[in-house]
């Protein structure tokens, strides 16, 4: 089970710069960009398992060294900005540790398969009254 995004503030940097979009004047003045860096391989929260698994489903999120850069500037308010990536990093680490179910292999039904090829014979007498007609 993942820990709530609060136990992770430890290992997480914020950085500020000035964000685009709205804002106005404000947009100039305040730095209301967010950016959080997370290294994953220096995490002491998780576990080698759950470490290999993210690294896994975020390769293309990650940087060379590990690094995982997320940020956010939809709102005018750092602080606001700053709730908005931490909920999105908890999120990320939800979806990358989610197992998926394994896919039990089934067989079509009698009917599904009789009435499939029932579709492709109307289809090749089209074909054929078509050929027939030249």
């Amino acid at each position: 089970m993942l820990p709530p995004a609060a136990a992770f503030l430890p290992e997480i940097t914020f950085q500020t710069s000035r964000a685009s979009g709205p804002g106005g004047q404000n947009v100039n003045k305040v730095e209301s960009r967010v950016e959080l860096r997370w290294h994953l391989l220096n995490s002491e929260i998780l576990t080698d398992s759950q470490k290999q698994l993210i690294l896994e489903k975020l390769a293309n999120q990650l940087t060379a060294d590990g690094l995982l850069l997320l940020t956010a500037q939809d709102d005018r308010s750092q602080l606001r900005n700053k709730e908005i990536v931490l909920a999105r990093f908890h999120e990320l680490l939800l979806k990358s540790l989610r197992r998926p179910k394994p896919r039990k292999a089934t067989k079509p039904s009698k009917g599904a398969v009789r009435k499939r090829l029932e579709g492709k014979k109307i289809q090749g007498e089209k074909k054929a009254n078509r050929r027939r007609l030249e």
